[in-house]
C-alpha cells in the first residue's frame, strides 16, 4: 500500500489507474473473509469512524458503519435531528466537535456540493490529522458508490481477478436523470480511467448534450488527468440502440420531484422509452447484467420482474460490494497516516 497517495477520498477524478486497482484488490481480500470465517480484522482497532450524514441514507450509512466495525474500529453516528445543528452550530463546528473528540475519520454526505472538500481544507489549515471520506455531495460526486459498482462488474466479468484490466473495451449503457446524479459522474470516472467504453443513454433534458464533453477538461482542481488513456463517451437519445452490442447497464433512479421542475412530463411514457425490463433486455439481443444504485422505483427505471429475477440483475451484489469496497477505503485512509496490521491475504 506504499503506493497511496490519498490523504482524503473527495473525488474519483483523482484517482490514477493504479489507484483503482489498489483499491479493489484490498477489497477483493475483504471480500474473503465471510467465506473463511473470519468475521473482524484487528487492523483499525483504536481508531474512531464518524459517520456525518447531514441527508437520509440506508445502504451507505449502514455499509460504512459495517465496515468500520469489521475492522474494529468504534463509530459515532451523527443525526442531524438531535444534534445542535438545530441550535444554529455550523458543519465546521459539528465537524470540529468531532476532532476534539478524537475522531480519525469523518464519513461525511450532504446534499450540498463541495461540503467534505471544504470541511477537509479547513481541517487541513489548522493541522488536524483528522481525514475526510465523501459519501456523497450535492450533484458532485459518490466515490465509494463508483468504486463498489466498479468492483461489481470486474467481478461480474471476470471473478477470479477483478481488476481494472476487467473492464478494458467493454460498452457499458448508464440510462436516466445523468444531470441530477453524483453516482452516475463517480462511474464516470471510475469506468472511463478502466478502459470502458460508456454510453449515456436518456432524454435532453435529463442527459444534455454538453455531458459529451464531461472527460475533456481536466477533473476538478487538477492541472492534469491523471489517467494517460481512458475509454470513450458518447450520448444515444434511443435505449434500444444504446443496448446493442452493449456489456452491461446501469439504470439509476428517477427523482420524481423532477416532474414538478417540468424535465418530465410522464413517468409511463418515460419507462416505456427508458425502462429496462425482460422484454427491453431481449430485443437487445444479448444477456447481460442490471445495475442500480438503489433506491429501485419499481416499474419506472426498471420492471418488477426484473428487479425481483436475481439472476438478471446485480443489485443485491453492489449492496454486498459495499462493505468491502469501504473496509478497502478506511484501511487505506488509515494505512495513510500509519502503519496499520496488514489486511488478509485469502
Amino acid at each position: 500500500m506504499s503506493t497511496w497517495t490519498h490523504r482524503h477520498i473527495l473525488d474519483l477524478a483523482a484517482f490514477s489507474r493504479e489507484d483503482f486497482a489498489t483499491v479493489l484488490e484490498l477489497a477483493h481480500r475483504f471480500r474473503s473473509m465471510p467465506a473463511t470465517g473470519a468475521r473482524r480484522l484487528p487492523a483499525l482497532q483504536g481508531r474512531l469512524v464518524a459517520t456525518l450524514f447531514f441527508e437520509p441514507s440506508t445502504r451507505t450509512r449502514s455499509s460504512f458503519e459495517l465496515a468500520a466495525k469489521r475492522l474494529s474500529a468504534d463509530v459515532s453516528t451523527f443525526s442531524p435531528s438531535s444534534s445542535s445543528l438545530s441550535k444554529g452550530e455550523s458543519l465546521l463546528d459539528t465537524a470540529r466537535t468531532y476532532v476534539a473528540m478524537g475522531a480519525d475519520m469523518l464519513v461525511v454526505r450532504h446534499r450540498c456540493t463541495g461540503v467534505p472538500r471544504q470541511l477537509a481544507d479547513a481541517l487541513e489549515r489548522t493541522g488536524e490529522r483528522t481525514v475526510i471520506l465523501n459519501a456523497g455531495d450535492g450533484l458532485h460526486s459518490h466515490p465509494s458508490q463508483g468504486l463498489l459498482d466498479l468492483y461489481t462488474l470486474a467481478y461480474h466479468f471476470d471473478a477470479s481477478n477483478p481488476l481494472p484490466e476487467a473492464l478494458q473495451g467493454r460498452r457499458v449503457v448508464i440510462v436516466g436523470d445523468i444531470l441530477h446524479s453524483r453516482v452516475a459522474r463517480s462511474n464516470l470516472w471510475a469506468l472511463t480511467a478502466c478502459g470502458a467504453d460508456v454510453v449515456l443513454c436518456g432524454p435532453p433534458t435529463l442527459v444534455p448534450d454538453a455531458f459529451a464533453d464531461f472527460l475533456a477538461a481536466p477533473p476538478p482542481g487538477q492541472t492534469m488527468d491523471p489517467v494517460a488513456q481512458r475509454g470513450s463517451l458518447t450520448i444515444y437519445r434511443d435505449l434500444d440502440a444504446a443496448l446493442k452490442g452493449a456489456d452491461a447497464v446501469m439504470t439509476l433512479r428517477l427523482q420524481k420531484e423532477r416532474m414538478r421542475q417540468h424535465l418530465l412530463s410522464d413517468l409511463d411514457r418515460y419507462h416505456r422509452d427508458y425502462g429496462i425490463s425482460h422484454e427491453r433486455l431481449a430485443r437487445s439481443g444479448a444477456s447481460i447484467p442490471v445495475l442500480h444504485p438503489g433506491p429501485v422505483n419499481r416499474g419506472i427505471e426498471m420492471s418488477g420482474a426484473l428487479l425481483d429475477d436475481l439472476g438478471s440483475n446485480l443489485v443485491e451484489s453492489q449492496v454486498s460490494n459495499g462493505i468491502p469496497i469501504r473496509m478497502a477505503l478506511l484501511y487505506l485512509m488509515a494505512a495513510a497516516e500509519s502503519s496499520v496490521d496488514s489486511p488478509p491475504l485469502g
